[in-house]
């Protein structure tokens, strides 16, 4: 029998799990060759990109097995539907295989689902028709937990492949006037999993910092995280025994209000 706060893995199961984050609005060509190095050295699932990097992406990567993972509507939402449509049509024929997308966070603020379900809708059915999968991005740190419940129900009926926490630039204005955010948080990862259907996977971001956040959200049924910090999450679990046989192996859990870390 297992004991409280462990679980069996292995190195690649852990690899696998990874999408590495390359999507700070900053980085350069030179900064986004170096991750896309990163991401192929350590096997991950894939690199998450930015639109116009998909070609740089394919190139790089060609070889391996970590797929490529364009954005689209980043990081906002706020485009239209027959935009958002075409980007993520033209993602997916550009050799995007994964499909991260960002909800339009004011519609679901409003409760206009009959408009929310529509696009999420058209977007799969784009990305689909070319061999894509859709993950879409709710940015739960702007919503309340009837609006989560709601958008997993969507997800789950237009049989998208995950439902995702966050962008990981969801910046909420705080009390002291700063701006920061929570990202995914165990109580959200809990309530998606419970109102998401078997077949729809959760994507935990806003990111993952360390192995026991990781194996933590594995925990709770999450299959995929966004992370900036694959290395020190990879070379962390070699420190700590994890190899190519599954062992099983303790993890601190977090706080239940705190938060996972960030991009």
């Amino acid at each position: 029998m297992s004991k409280p706060n462990t679980i069996t893995v292995n190195l690649p199961q852990l690899a696998k799990m990874i999408d590495h984050s390359l999507l700070h609005p900053t980085m350069t060509d030179e900064d986004i060759l170096a991750g896309l190095k990163i991401a192929k050295n350590y096997n991950v699932a894939t690199a998450c990109v930015k639109p116009y990097l998909i070609p740089l992406a394919k190139q790089e990567l060609d070889g391996t097995d970590v797929k490529v993972c364009p954005v689209i509507g980043f990081p906002h939402g706020n485009s239209t539907t027959e935009i958002k449509v075409l980007e993520a049509t033209a993602a997916a024929q550009a050799g995007g295989q994964e499909i991260d997308m960002v909800v339009n966070i004011g519609k679901v603020l409003g409760e206009d689902w009959e408009y929310v379900t529509r696009e999420i809708e058209q977007i799969n059915t784009a990305v689909v028709k070319y061999g894509a999968i859709l993950k879409v991005i709710f940015e739960n740190d702007y919503l309340q937990p009837e609006h989560i419940i709601r958008l997993c129900t969507i997800c789950t009926k237009a049989r998208v492949a995950f439902v995702k926490t966050s962008t990981g630039y969801g910046f909420v204005k705080q009390a002291d006037g700063s701006y920061n955010y929570k990202g995914a948080t165990i109580p959200h990862l809990k309530l998606m999993r419970q109102h998401s259907g078997p077949e729809v996977q959760i994507k935990a971001a806003g990111g993952v910092r360390t192995l026991d956040d990781l194996l933590h959200v594995m925990s709770l049924g999450v299959t995929r995280i966004g992370a900036t910090a694959t290395i020190a999450i990879i070379e962390d679990a070699k420190r700590r025994g994890i190899g190519m046989d599954p062992i099983q192996i303790e993890f601190k859990p977090m706080k239940e209000e705190g938060q996972v870390g960030g991009y």
